[in-house]
């Protein structure tokens, strides 16, 4: 009995000394052991970002975080540390990743003022395909002049959409929304909050005031809303010409074989001059920058159009460098024989709304035709980018089949800066925007109505080719300048896309 009392002591002690010494350090042994478990995996949209980043961003150089000798590889601890400094992928992407952002160092001081990072990539996706929650009123905002109340004018309002059965049109003011007076502090969350429903509250001009006139206007955004990027397409007959007219809204590829039967109804009426009203059109995909630049001067694809330059690890990788895009004779997607016009001269309507692939068909075709500009200087991005999803089977490559691939527990989306896509003649420093050869800005209380043609800005194009442009006496009018306006927070707001033509990394093994 002694005996198996003395092991049964002998074995409770043995226990309580190791439960005893489980509980010395619990708190160190747990931290050491959570170090050792963790992994790039742990921190899937951090490590996603960072290995896209690593290799396509164009400033990669000029982000120490993005050295290529910063870490030894994937299971560096350092690397590790690196992924866990920031709990937000959003912070990581501004902070951590991208050269001097917008985000971070606000727009005076940035370099880069359009890389994106998105938590749900579909949202990115949809967003460069046109669709969106949207009422179908564009507007413009400025600020009144004690410089803390903000009224806005309507631009333009989307067919179909919710919009467009209200009594609303372009031209039309409105200074509050849901009976409160729309301020600098507050037009955010009233304009682009989560709200689906709201009233907008509308005004007059009075002198230099904006005054409401009790008038309201009930909106609901729908979910889901496709645009047609096509707004206005007709001709117009002057002084025995035929001009073609079309007012083009973005650069969407859903509706590339609808801009070529535009293109053909032009080609069939033997138009004489040709007008491209891109005014508000923020950029798009690129294949269809081509596909709008080659209906207009031809289909010569022997001819360069466009030349990307990446950063210096890209540029010394031949395969993945070597992206020169002529002039094509089909559309990108459907392979459709391009309609052209084989124009030696068009006319563009720009403005400080026009960007990105707009800019690109303007300075593409400048070597080639005679690019009458007409408006006001253009954003100046000559910057492009490409959709980034966390499937490393495509390189990380958003391709539009590849859903089921992606990371289920990583459905960031990023759409960083990658290049400069430059002209025949090697030009593509136009970061302060493309400047107009006639300048007129958009009086905004004298908008007119979009295609017909007293609408001031269409009214000088028109006066342009018949030559009476000295004679015409141009209204100075209320030039304000806008601070912001509907498209602001787009997710892809000015955006040059290379979907389709990029191509991942060469092995270097």
């Amino acid at each position: 009995m002694k005996k198996y009392l003395l092991l049964f002591l002998a074995t409770g002690f043995l226990f309580i000394s190791c439960k005893n010494d489980d509980n010395i350090f619990p708190d160190e042994q747990e931290e050491v052991v959570e170090e050792e478990l963790k992994t790039a995996a742990d921190y899937p949209a951090q490590n996603f970002m960072y290995q896209v980043m690593n290799i396509w961003y164009f400033w990669q150089a000029d982000v120490p975080n993005l050295a290529d000798d910063k870490f030894e590889g994937s299971n560096d601890p350092d690397y590790i540390s690196f992924l866990a400094s920031e709990s937000n992928p959003s912070d990581f992407f501004y902070n951590d990743l991208t050269f001097n952002h917008a985000e971070s160092v606000g727009d005076a001081a940035a370099s880069d003022r359009f890389s994106v990072a998105v938590e749900n990539y579909k949202d990115l996706v949809n967003s460069l395909q046109g669709i969106s929650s949207s009422n179908g009123v564009e507007f413009q905002l400025y600020v009144t002049e004690n410089d803390i109340d903000i009224y806005g004018v309507v631009t333009y309002i989307l067919p179909n959409s919710d919009a467009s059965s209200k009594e609303i049109m372009r031209g039309d003011v409105f200074n509050g929304v849901d009976g409160q007076t729309l301020t600098r502090s507050n037009y955010i969350d009233l304009l682009f909050g989560d709200n689906a429903n709201y009233t907008l509250n509308m005004a007059d001009f009075s002198g230099e005031s904006v005054i409401g006139n009790a008038k309201e206007v009930a909106l609901t955004k729908i979910e889901n809303f496709s645009e047609n990027p096509i707004y206005i397409n007709k001709i117009i007959e002057q002084n025995g010409k035929k001009i073609g007219y079309l007012m083009y809204n973005s650069f969407l590829a859903a509706y590339d074989d609808q801009l070529n039967t535009v293109f053909g109804e032009f080609k069939a009426e033997n138009i004489d001059e040709l007008i491209l009203d891109f005014r508000y059109n923020g950029g798009g995909r690129v294949t269809s920058a081509i596909q709008m630049a080659s209906a207009v001067y031809g289909t010569e694809t022997d001819q360069l159009l466009l030349r990307a330059r990446y950063n210096d690890k890209i540029m010394a990788n031949s395969e993945a460098a070597d992206v020169e895009d002529n002039f094509t004779d089909t559309t990108f997607d459907s392979k459709t024989a391009l309609n052209t016009l084989n124009l030696k001269k068009v006319y563009i309507i720009a403005t400080g709304r026009t960007a990105s692939s707009s800019e690109l068909v303007m300075n593409g075709l400048a070597p080639y035709v005679d690019v009458v500009h007409v408006g006001e200087l253009t954003v100046g991005k000559s910057e492009f980018s490409n959709t980034f999803v966390d499937d490393p089977s495509t390189g990380y490559f958003y391709t539009g089949n590849n859903d089921s691939d992606i990371n289920p527990d990583n459905q960031w989306g990023i759409q960083p800066l990658l290049g400069k896509n430059e002209n025949a003649d090697g030009f593509s420093d136009y970061e302060n925007g493309l400047v107009p050869d006639y300048e007129l800005p958009e009086d905004v209380e004298n908008l007119g109505v979009l295609g017909e043609i007293d609408e001031p800005l269409l009214a000088l194009t028109l006066s342009i080719i018949s030559g009476n442009t000295a004679k015409r006496i141009l209204n100075p009018g209320s030039f304000t300048n806008s601070f912001a306006h509907s498209r602001i927070f787009s997710l892809t707001n000015n955006a040059m896309v290379m979907d389709g033509l990029l191509k991942p990394l060469k092995s270097e093994n």
